[in-house]
């Protein structure tokens, strides 16, 4: 049996597919309301595809509960954030959760840590728990390499990393994660396996900088970032993103902190590049005041942001650009700006609108956060055109529409 900890974005997709793998699952949260979903045949988010794993699950025998099971095979997959003072990882949720599965575990149990840490947080921090209960076990890191809106398909076809102390659990854990992983599976070390999973959203993260850092240079000087982008990736070896209101999920806004609080000295160019990012919702508002004052609008409260998600087609709103836009405009100007997301039915702002109609009849001035199939349909931009429009992610290709 395999006791998986943590039933979030990332711990119920695992369970899920494993289940339906024809492994004998448990899934353990701490939240006794998520349980009882789960238990009463609902998911607990939305995703392409989930819904139809559940069910497939739920034939193969998954069970939900709040307790940690004895058994011999953990994956924990619990939140990871960081200190947003010393930018150092906060492995509490992780040591809290390997020191209860060592209190019911059998000894020799292999406990496989899916959340992403910084590299040395098993040395650091997870170790000196385990040695602590005088239980011999295993850790292993498998890192999960899974994007919100492609979950299903990327948990069956992306390759995964192994980082283990011994080669025969390393193996043992590959064939575990072989059972429904198409892709292939690398076993290493553990530091290695923390680092490259923190290394792949760092380089994400500064690839979306360099286009977030172009965008603030042409806006500057009046040239169109997009034109030039398209251009210069007509070079075989060039490939620019394109820029955005800033970056949001559990995963590019965060990890690369990781490198940065433990190598202050080293990660200068990451550094600057998080902050490039981080920077993006305050630039996209006084882009916006920008055009209004030109159009002769000031009333701030009638600017109204469609998106919450962090991106299109999801429900995930963690480290929500949109949401930083609208803490750093009350703190700046005392306002709370509109906001809407066909996605999020959960109220995560003050001022959220769950009605289209009603949200466009109150806004004046729409900024297009997030890409949502919704506001690219015909009658959403019939609706938009007597608006001005700001679209951060060039969702629409109409005349008046203002980009960044």
């Amino acid at each position: 049996m395999v006791n998986v900890i943590g039933l979030g974005y990332i711990g119920l997709p695992t369970a899920l597919m494993l289940a339906s793998h024809g492994v004998d699952v448990v899934g353990t949260d701490c939240k006794s309301e998520l349980v009882d979903e789960l238990k009463s045949g609902r998911t607990t988010f939305k995703e392409d595809g989930l819904d139809e794993l559940f069910d497939k699950a739920q034939k193969g025998g998954i069970r939900f509960d709040t307790k940690y099971m004895t058994t011999d095979t953990y994956i924990v997959s619990v939140p990871t954030p960081y200190d947003k003072n010393t930018k150092k990882i906060d492995a509490s949720f992780v040591v809290k959760a390997v020191s209860d599965v060592l209190e019911v575990c059998v000894p020799g149990a292999v406990i496989v840590i899916e959340s992403t840490v910084s590299p040395g947080t098993v040395d650091k921090f997870v170790r000196p728990a385990a040695a602590q209960s005088g239980k011999k076990i295993n850790l292993v890191h498998a890192p999960e390499r899974i994007i919100p809106g492609n979950m299903v398909y990327e948990l069956v076809n992306n390759n995964r990393t192994i980082g283990a102390d011994d080669r025969e659990v390393g193996e043992k854990i590959k064939n575990l994660y072989s059972t429904f992983c198409k892709g292939e599976i690398v076993i290493t070390d553990i530091k290695t396996a923390e680092m490259t999973k923190v290394v792949e959203n760092t380089f994400r993260a500064v690839n979306i900088a360099f286009a977030n850092e172009l965008a603030k240079i042409c806006d500057s000087d009046n040239m169109d970032v997009y034109e030039i982008i398209k251009i210069c990736n007509m070079h075989p070896r060039v490939n620019i993103l394109s820029p955005g209101p800033g970056v949001g999920g559990h995963c590019i806004p965060v990890d690369p902190w990781f490198l940065v609080g433990d190598y202050p000295d080293k990660a200068k160019v990451i550094g600057e590049a998080l902050k490039v990012n981080e920077s993006m919702p305050q630039f996209v508002l006084e882009k916006a005041q920008k055009i209004m004052r030109e159009k002769g609008m000031e009333d701030l409260s009638k600017i109204g942001l469609y998106g919450i998600a962090y991106k299109e087609n999801v429900d995930d709103y963690r480290e929500s650009p949109t949401l930083q836009m609208i803490d750093f405009c009350r703190e700046k100007y005392g306002v709370s700006l509109k906001s809407y997301d066909p996605y999020v039915k959960k109220d995560v702002a003050q001022n959220q609108y769950h009605d289209f109609d009603k949200f466009l009849s109150d806004a004046d001035f729409v900024i297009i956060m997030v890409g949502h199939d919704e506001i690219k349909e015909k009658s959403a931009i019939e609706k938009l055109k007597t608006k001005t429009v700001l679209d951060t992610r060039r969702a629409l290709k109409t005349d008046g529409v203002y980009y960044i």
